[in-house]
């Protein structure tokens, strides 16, 4: 098994995705990386040759989950009443 130059790319874009997904405080930021870790995990399925799994992921994981996710956070507020 030999490992190309795209596949040393993505991998670590993955693991930053993640690691700035978990601990910037903003929701929408949040939202914002989750959904780009989603396209680069659809981009190195792609690159692995499972094109189907990709553009399911593309299309479900950084699309649709991610309107989602942004419609879930304009419905709450960002203070409570305390």
């Amino acid at each position: 098994m030999q490992i190309d130059l795209v596949s040393l790319l993505l991998f670590p874009t993955l693991i930053v995705l993640a690691i700035a997904a978990l601990s910037v405080r903003d929701l929408i930021a949040a939202v914002f990386l989750l959904s780009g870790y989603s396209f680069t995990t659809a981009l190195l399925m792609a690159h692995m040759g499972a094109v189907d799994v990709g553009f399911t992921e593309a299309s479900v994981g950084a699309g649709l989950t991610g309107v989602f996710f942004i419609m879930a956070v304009a419905r709450t507020r960002r203070r409570s009443k305390d």
